[in-house]
């Protein structure tokens, strides 16, 4: 198939792919000593060899085809075993087993609402059902299909032969077109659909990884952290066995914890790894409070299931530089989860395009642009995203909506006959396709696709709700919240936790809503929903500062002398989580339980640190119930060693003058928001010029000050100045333009709201603490160098602080916990020079410059 000129088709290479269902080339590994399975937790620490992996399954593969061949084939004629267990090195046996067998698995949380449950079981008519001890048995009493525990078919296995089976004992024979798994997702009904894949594609996707993406020499462990029911599972899970890899198998509290996620990838020196950006994210601003350079093996980073921005991907290389890999895949389940790709390898690619890229295609594959009238669109303009190849499904279970697969208007070769509808939207630009948003109402959450119309029938479905809108916020900062606006029938009795508690039997956790009780649905004047007022009116109303007053907080249990460690926990969680907090906050109830997430957890933990209270990062996050993380609350921030002060305040000296440069280069270079535009334009030089031409001028001033640990090593530096007495310091480059933009913004507060003359002003020019400080040192040096900035200021006799922070970590320390005033709220890619340049035009319309200020008491 050849491109077309001009219009937006975009064909991968054409190549070879070895044609055998996975189980044949796993056969084919000679590599029965080596481990092929890893996995602990606080129960085992378990191995698995190639060879016990290998002869396990074959027993286990002829007891399910006994217990399946009575029942029979669905209605699409495929074998289906269903597997409803939690991520173990039994789950991996299981599943292998039942390719062994001659059947397909789809796989089903434990966790699943009942509904959830009975609709896969009803609609994919699986011949069996295989469950461990997490899985709550009742759950499949009345559907018809005969269930089985891991125990009992192990016991089972034990007695039979641990050879291959043989075509006669399988319950079908297994070629490359047979179908391999069935994953649920939602559908644009709103009913979620059985996506048939076949190994044709699961094998056309791993092949084309390991061509692209090979496995280094070194690299012998690989990590599968992925829910089971989410398409990017089967690439972690058969691509490094394969290859003859050990799979090390990460559970859910893990990967949840960034701490401890970090060590584990360290520890077992991992190359690569597979994520969505909201996890991406969260490990980001781990490292950002942590003093070790982690994670110097894992030179590839793979980006899924949401959209990657520019703003994280520039945090991505700020943090580890060049060097390393940052890849955006896109795809479906339908397409096998990938069918176009990205790879970025250095920062300045993020300057070449408005968008980071979806890509091109993968090898045989091809992705169509198409108008309304199913005619390719011109380059840079949209088109829907269509896609061809080797990648695609077989359609969903039972034949559901026909319409998304269809025949192709365009195909120049056999391989490219059937396309399918994406339902997204995608513009071709120098060669690549950029995402330009979607067509219906599917939303991705945390990876997940969720169907807003699906949400929305089940919140309309609640007894009591008169009407349901279901809307997104916040998709395109990254971190989206699925919202449930609602009018109640007049004789109901009902609150928004009363919904939301109903909504859990029938949602899974990523696609409850919160929910707000509204009087009457806005409308446009042409009758249809005003989504845009109820957009605004969440807004408003997240934004009011009696969040806390309005919560739902039960103290019950809690001793009379910790009752005011607890009012410090909950509210803080409360102030956290907002009006996302989903039911009442207790002793009992659980902090994700509650809506909150490995980011906003980091939130807390620095919120609470700020109170005086101090909380290790893997005991909160590994908390079952805000009850534990009571226990490990404490106000002694080193607990258990010396209760001495952590730093000591000394006026900055001429001393201290090449510690001071070097924490202001670590500090700010490849760090600060502001420098990721400009860092082409910066050297860690300038830092230095910057700091050597204000030197006399600060020490002059004697407003500085250093601190020094215990060993009287110096760990942080605030320089200050008296706002209407700085020196005029020549700089060049991007540093240049920062300090002119910070100017810019500055003396429109400073010389027209702030108190006049010398003496009155103390402006907190920079802070900067040592690389070596740990995550929680960290933020007590930042909050000790407020401590002593003020204190000069009161001693001084200034009549108030003045600074400007554009990291939202800081915004947040200061007018949440600091209690400076914010007096200019400015949105940084709206900036422009004075050449008519917007040199922050790619910060996104979140990122702000926050100019402040704080009276002295």
């Amino acid at each position: 198939m050849g491109s077309l000129p001009r219009v937006s088709v975009v064909s991968g290479a054409r190549t070879a792919v070895p044609a055998a269902p996975l189980v044949t080339h796993l056969q084919l590994l000679r590599m029965h000593d080596r481990t092929a399975l890893i996995y602990s937790d606080e129960t085992c620490n378990v191995r698995v060899s190639y060879a016990e992996l290998e002869e396990r399954s074959n027993a286990m593969g002829r007891a399910i085809a006994a217990y399946a061949r009575p029942v029979g084939p669905n209605r699409d004629n495929d074998y289906v075993i269903a597997v409803c267990m939690q991520p173990t090195h039994n789950t991996i046996l299981t599943l292998l087993s039942t390719w062994k067998a001659g059947a397909a698995y789809v796989p089903m949380e434990p966790s699943f609402p009942q509904a959830r449950i009975s609709h896969i079981l009803k609609d994919a008519q699986p011949s069996l059902i295989i469950y461990d001890d997490t899985a709550n048995p009742s759950m499949f009493a009345n559907s018809g299909v005969p269930s089985i525990s891991f125990e009992e078919l192990t016991l089972d296995a034990s007695s039979l032969p641990a050879d291959r089976l043989t075509d006669r004992e399988m319950l079908a024979t297994a070629t490359v077109d047979s179908i391999a798994i069935v994953l649920y997702t939602s559908g644009s009904t709103g009913i979620p659909k059985g996506v048939r894949l076949p190994y044709s594609a699961i094998c056309n996707r791993l092949w084309w990884q390991f061509r692209s993406f090979p496995y280094s020499d070194t690299e012998s462990v690989c990590v599968w952290k992925t829910a089971l029911t989410f398409v990017d599972s089967v690439c972690e899970i058969w691509g490094p066995l394969l290859h003859g890899r050990t799979l090390l198998i990460v559970p859910k509290e893990i990967t949840r914890d960034p701490q401890k996620l970090v060590r584990a990838l360290d520890d077992n020196r991992v190359e690569r790894l597979v994520l969505v950006p909201t996890l991406l994210q969260s490990i980001l601003m781990y490292l950002s409070l942590s003093s070790e350079h982690s994670l110097k093996h894992l030179k590839l980073w793979v980006c899924s299931g949401e959209t990657l921005s520019k703003d994280l991907a520039a945090r991505f290389f700020q943090h580890f530089g060049d060097g390393y890999r940052l890849a955006n895949f896109y795809g479906s389940t339908e397409v096998m989860g990938d069918v176009t790709y990205f790879v970025i390898e250095s920062s300045a690619q993020l300057e070449m395009f408005p968008t980071i890229p979806i890509g091109a295609p993968l090898d045989n594959s091809a992705v169509y642009l198409l108008d309304e009238e199913m005619n390719p669109s011109r380059e840079s303009e949209p088109g829907e995203v269509w896609v061809a190849g080797q990648n695609l499904a077989k359609g969903y279970v039972g034949g559901q909506a026909p319409e998304k697969f269809c025949d192709n208007p365009h195909a120049a070769h056999p391989d490219f006959s059937r396309l399918y509808r994406t339902g997204d939207f995608g513009i071709l630009y120098k060669g690549m396709i950029l995402f330009a948003g979607r067509t219906d109402s599917q939303v991705k959450i945390r990876g997940h696709r969720v169907d807003l119309q699906e949400v929305e029938r089940a919140v309309t479905g609640v007894q009591g709700v008169d009407k349901g809108i279901v809307l997104c916020y916040g998709l395109d900062r990254g971190n989206p919240e699925i919202l449930a606006f609602v009018t109640i029938n007049p004789n109901a009795r009902l609150n928004g936790n009363h919904i939301e508690n109903a909504l859990k039997d029938a949602l899974t956790n990523y696609m409850l809503p919160q929910v707000f009780v509204i009087d009457s649905v806005p409308l446009l004047v042409n009758g249809k929903v005003d989504r845009q007022a109820l957009l605004k009116m969440y807004e408003n109303t997240n934004n009011n500062d009696d969040t806390v007053i309005n919560l739902d907080i039960d103290y019950s249990g809690v001793r009379p002398e910790e009752r005011t460690k607890a009012q410090i926990l909950f509210e803080t969680v409360g102030e956290v989580l907002g009006r996302a907090t989903r039911g009442a906050i207790s002793l009992r109830a659980g902090f994700y339980e509650l809506g909150g997430n490995s980011l906003n957890s980091i939130y807390t933990i620095t919120r609470l640190r700020d109170r005086g209270y101090f909380i290790e990062i893997s005991d909160f996050i590994g908390a079952s119930n805000l009850g534990e993380v009571l226990q490990h609350l404490t106000t002694n921030p080193d607990s258990g060693r010396d209760e001495n002060p952590k730093f000591t305040v000394v006026p900055m000296s001429d001393s201290y003058r090449e510690d001071v440069i070097e924490m202001i280069v670590s500090s700010f270079y490849k760090k600060a928001e502001l420098e990721q535009f400009l860092l082409h334009e910066i050297n860690t030089r300038d830092y230095a010029h910057c700091v050597s031409a204000c030197w006399e001028p600060l020490l002059e001033a004697g407003l500085s000050v250093v601190l020094e640990d215990s060993s009287g090593s110096p760990v942080a530096v605030a320089l200050n100045f008296d706002a209407r007495a700085e020196p005029d310091i020549e700089l060049v480059g991007g540093l240049a333009k920062i300090m002119t933009f910070l100017e810019y913004v500055e003396s429109s507060v400073r010389d027209t709201m702030l108190p006049e003359g010398k003496g009155a002003i103390l402006h907190s020019f920079m802070m900067a603490t040592a690389s070596s400080l740990s995550g929680a040192d960290n933020v007590a040096a930042i909050q000790a160098l407020e401590v002593a900035t003020m204190k000069i200021a009161r001693e001084r006799r200034f009549l108030g602080i003045f600074t400007t922070n554009t990291s939202p970590l800081t915004q947040q320390l200061g007018t949440d916990v600091l209690g400076f005033q914010t007096l200019l709220d400015y949105q940084i890619n709206q900036y422009v020079d004075s050449n008519g340049d917007r040199i922050f035009g790619e910060a996104p319309d979140d990122m702000r410059a926050i100019v402040c200020w704080k009276p002295v008491d």
